[in-house]
């Protein structure tokens, strides 16, 4: 009688483990975006503002899916949606890493601040301009290892990326 009570929580939590981890992981991701720019005074490029919509956009799903039966259709659309966003992300974070590599007479003309985009243009065209980047997204402001920022965040989609594939590929061999 035991088990039937505590099993189906021990069943959701081996199945999402590694949601809750995304969680803490994107918690902890806003922490340090907080940091960089409030306390070290680093200015986001749009590229960088388009990866922050993303890792948010991922710990929101992934927030959402630690709420849903584990053997619902619906949470196999979250991991779906997790893996994504991360490929999505993943994609802006290595143009960003390609801007970076441009020699600098290839680096295309710096924008507005993004704070200027939200108060003089229409959401349409702060959408594009926020994909295509500018050349201020070329600027390396901060680096650890030899990574610039979207270096390190590249490696956290790749990781988001492949633990959700590896759920939805294991997904029916999990309890």
């Amino acid at each position: 009688m035991t088990d039937s009570i505590f099993n189906p929580l021990a069943t959701h939590a081996v199945r999402s483990w590694y949601l809750l981890l995304i969680s803490w992981s994107v918690a902890a991701m806003l922490l340090a975006v907080f940091y960089f720019q409030h306390h070290l005074g680093l200015e986001p490029c749009y590229l960088c503002v388009t990866q922050r919509f993303f890792v948010v956009a991922i710990g929101v799903v992934a927030a959402l899916g630690l709420l849903f039966k584990p053997s619902s259709a619906l949470h196999t659309a979250l991991h779906c949606g997790v893996a994504l966003l991360a490929a999505g992300g993943a994609g802006f974070s290595i143009k960003q890493l390609w801007l970076q590599s441009l020699p600098v007479d290839q680096v295309p003309v710096c924008g507005p601040p993004v704070d200027y985009l939200f108060e003089a243009f229409p959401a349409s065209e702060i959408i594009t301009m926020l994909i295509q980047g500018d050349g201020n997204c070329a600027e390396v402001k901060w680096q650890l290892l030899g990574l610039s920022m979207p270096g390190w965040v590249l490696l956290m989609f790749i990781a988001v990326l492949a633990t959700a594939a590896w759920r939805l590929w294991n997904a029916r061999r999990l309890p």
